[in-house]
């Protein structure tokens, strides 16, 4: 029988606990083992109803959603998850239990075919949120510091063709919602408002069930790059270089030169590699936070208002033009970044690759140490992001060189830069 065929025909709401039928399954969010804590349950296939709002894979649940309307997928699939294992060890560590340190993500998201095996194999559908794989990578920067001599192969970290050797981590967002709102200051009520009407009222879940704690929103998440032993990353003696990095598609990939991105992320690459060869380890987790959280849409909108206005493309207007267009000049909000930090285990980083004041301060508040702070390099900032950077370090972005006199450009309303 095909699966449209073992479809209902009534739809079956969600917004109130009697929909749900039995009780669904506990999370105590923050507990030390797994089993008390529960599993993350956002699917409909199982002997019990979910327990939480919304759906894995983030945005990408809408791609289910059409490859299963076109009949391209079986609504039922479940994934085989043989031989699917995390490709290295990560934690767990004691941030995992502290509900304060850790409320974006499931620490044990990578787990889940180990840790609830009894769930699954009594038919509940539970899916990782995290998957940790082994990978190389190459980037052209890389070769070219090989060829200028700034870097030389040793075999395990960096190869001679310039390719690096990296763990990586892929994350899919899972909010507690009240250590989220704890995090930003507001109440669970307003929170839970908010995400509710300016979704369009897409989860109705989040103001008719209080009984359910955990959200899994529809954005993107992020991937962690560790180059070394991942271990390490834990232990305050071994020298960690890291960098954490929003996206920036234009610059990135393509390599637009209006923006410092991608020379900075190669440049952190690069330090990395050095600090991972010099017997520490590195660290690169990229967000997908792209046009600092506004999206590409009003990123390039404020490019043309930029280049635009009257006297053109200037610092002391950098702000404002952002303003102008979004209401805000930033929405990327640091507060839960330091989160996947905790779950590495992370409790010193010796090398911060960034200047930006929001991440520096979110991360030290989140109790961790940064010993050092590294700018991007004069030779890597590209012509025309020269008025992006001197904005920025007059608005109190991190410098150990000088600071740009370029009149008073608006500060950013309590949040970050870069």
């Amino acid at each position: 029988m095909s699966a449209d065929r073992k479809r209902p025909t009534h739809i079956k709401l969600t917004s109130h606990p009697t929909s749900h039928g039995p009780t669904p399954l506990q999370i105590r969010w923050g507990a030390a083992e797994p089993l008390t804590r529960g599993p993350v349950i956002a699917t409909t296939n199982g002997p019990a109803p979910r327990n939480v709002i919304g759906s894995h894979a983030g945005g990408y649940a809408i791609y289910r959603a059409l490859a299963i309307a076109a009949g391209a997928l079986d609504r039922g699939h479940r994934a085989d998850l043989t031989d699917t294992a995390p490709a290295e060890t990560i934690g767990p560590h004691p941030q995992w239990a502290d509900p304060e340190r850790i409320v974006s993500l499931d620490p044990f998201g990578a787990l889940v075919a180990d840790v609830y095996r009894d769930y699954v194999q009594s038919g509940y559908d539970i899916r990782p949120t995290i998957a940790i794989t082994s990978a190389n990578i190459e980037v052209p920067e890389i070769r070219r510091a090989l060829d200028a001599g700034r870097l030389s192969p040793d075999g395990r970290i960096l190869r001679g063709a310039g390719t690096a050797v990296v763990t990586k981590a892929a994350i899919e967002p899972v909010w507690y919602l009240p250590g989220v709102a704890r995090r930003f200051g507001c109440s669970e009520a307003d929170l839970r408002r908010t995400l509710f009407e300016e979704t369009g009222g897409m989860f109705s879940e989040l103001v008719t069930r209080g009984d359910l704690e955990v959200f899994l929103p529809p954005i993107g998440g992020l991937t962690a790059y560790v180059f070394g032993k991942a271990a390490d990353l834990a232990r305050p003696d071994i020298p960690l270089t890291a960098r954490v990095h929003d996206e920036c598609n234009g610059s990135d990939v393509f390599g637009s030169d209006i923006c410092t991105c991608r020379p900075y992320l190669a440049h952190a690459i690069e330090e990395c590699i050095r600090g991972a060869q010099g017997g520490g380890v590195g660290l690169i987790v990229y967000f997908r936070k792209e046009g600092r959280g506004l999206g590409e849409v009003t990123k390039f909108l404020v490019y043309n208002a930029r280049k635009r206005q009257q006297g053109g493309d200037r610092a002391e207007q950098y702000f404002a033009r952002t303003e102008c267009v979004a209401g805000v000049q930033d929405m990327r909000f640091q507060e839960l970044m330091p989160d996947v930090l905790h779950w590495l285990g992370v409790r010193k980083i010796h090398r911060l690759v960034s200047m930006s004041n929001a991440k520096y301060d979110a991360i030290v508040k989140a109790g961790i140490e940064v010993e050092q702070r590294l700018r991007i390099p004069d030779e890597l900032v590209p012509l025309d992001a020269q008025v992006e950077l001197d904005a920025k370090m007059a608005a109190g972005y991190f410098t150990d060189g000088r600071v740009p006199d370029s009149g008073t450009p608006a500060k950013p309303k309590g949040r970050g830069l870069e």
